[in-house]
């Protein structure tokens, strides 16, 4: 049998999983001795209820989500709900009126929100996002006077990856089921996927992943090398799972981040090209990358520095 390549999977998303969730190829043949695979299963099926129902359990358990919230589970990636937050929610007021807070790539698609309603757009002095692609996050809970407050946490809850790419995790207050536009698409309406246990159409996703985390959590490191590695992102605004950084200066040195690629490169660890808008070196660190893979990756940065630091 031909050895499998160790990779240090650092990708923004979607992103590594844990071996126990990928070693499940048995189960494709015969889910828990049904003798069908998960694949071909009804999602009308008791068997399946059984999944989509721990799904929905370990959410609430693992985020404490309280039992006036439905947790849902709905298509299209999170890209869909730049559609669907407005056509679920913007018929709240009477004028279907909202604010959008822009400030980078992904807040900036939000405002997509103006095909249904008036969205009254604020760009922040400070560039704050809870969102991948910049490494930065709001480190508060905004105070919004009362006004119903919707956050973009897919990168933050749980980490990226819960089940097959696609899936969105929607948390909605049960008092807010009910004012989507007429409108609305049966799909994205949140009230109509929560009657149905999120069955209104056949969802594409396991839990196995919700069950690695409660069983293993996730993994952290911070590192700094005097100046060497420079994070573009002010301290106190850093998303603690996506690390942008700048190597040899806060603009970067093309020769060292091209050295420092191309050996990361030889020794098994990708992808830590930063994404193509921003152009930085990049480490995704979810919950399914260890405790190895981090001190892999801090080794190797202390490593590259010390070589090329004058």
């Amino acid at each position: 049998m031909d050895t499998v390549r160790q990779v240090f999977n650092f990708r923004r998303g979607p992103t590594k999983l844990p071996h126990s969730v990928l070693d499940t190829q048995k189960e494709l043949l015969d889910y828990k001795g049904v003798g069908i695979s998960v694949l071909e299963m009804s999602h009308r099926s008791s068997d399946f209820a059984k999944i989509i129902n721990n799904t929905a359990n370990l959410s609430q358990e693992l985020l404490a989500i309280p039992d006036n919230y439905k947790v849902i589970f709905v298509p299209g990636g999170g890209s869909s709900q730049f559609s669907a937050v407005p056509l679920n929610l913007i018929g709240l007021k009477a004028g279907r009126c909202a604010v959008c807070v822009v400030t980078r790539t992904w807040s900036a698609k939000a405002t997509e929100a103006k095909k249904f309603g008036t969205i009254n757009i604020i760009h922040p002095k400070q560039k704050l996002q809870i969102q991948t692609v910049h490494g930065v996050e709001f480190d508060f809970i905004p105070d919004v006077k009362g006004a119903v407050l919707v956050c973009d946490m897919s990168s933050n809850l749980l980490s990226q990856n819960v089940g097959s790419a696609g899936v969105t995790v929607v948390i909605v207050h049960d008092d807010l089921l009910v004012f989507a536009l007429r409108e609305c698409p049966l799909v994205l309406e949140y009230k109509v996927q929560a009657r149905n246990s999120s069955l209104y159409n056949t969802p594409p996703y396991f839990s196995l992943v919700l069950e690695w985390i409660k069983n293993n959590g996730g993994a952290m490191i911070i590192v700094n090398y005097h100046g060497f590695y420079v994070c573009p992102v002010e301290p106190q605004n850093r998303n603690k799972m996506n690390i942008p950084f700048h190597i040899g200066n806060a603009k970067g040195d093309d020769a060292l981040e091209k050295g420092f690629l191309d050996k990361a490169l030889e020794l098994n660890m990708l992808p830590l090209k930063g994404h193509r808008s921003v152009g930085d070196i990049w480490a995704s660190l979810y919950n399914a990358v260890t405790i190895e893979y981090v001190q892999k990756l801090a080794a190797f940065m202390k490593n590259f520095s010390e070589m090329h630091q004058l």
